[in-house]
């Protein structure tokens, strides 16, 4: 199964546009988990990520940030498998 890291914020607008390409994303790649992460939760995260959300991370690589394109998820997605 892969894992895609979904690292978001409340209050975000950005990052329920993502969610939403995301979604889709899974529904067509079988045994992919989206795993949502909510930074303000972590001082660490917030640092590391607080003006980059939405983050979608794969394998340990960040694929990408801010505009989230469901197509180059797929693409990632299609590498690794």
């Amino acid at each position: 199964m892969k894992k895609l890291i979904f690292y978001t914020r409340n209050q975000c607008s950005l990052c329920r546009d993502a969610k939403e390409m995301l979604l889709l994303v899974s529904d067509l790649h079988e045994g992919v988990e989206i795993v949502e992460v909510d930074i303000d939760e972590s001082d660490e995260l917030t640092e590391r990520f607080g003006l980059m959300i939405p983050v979608v991370e794969l394998d340990g690589e960040i694929v990408q940030y801010g505009q989230i394109d469901p197509f180059e998820i797929s693409n990632r997605l299609h590498e690794k498998s």
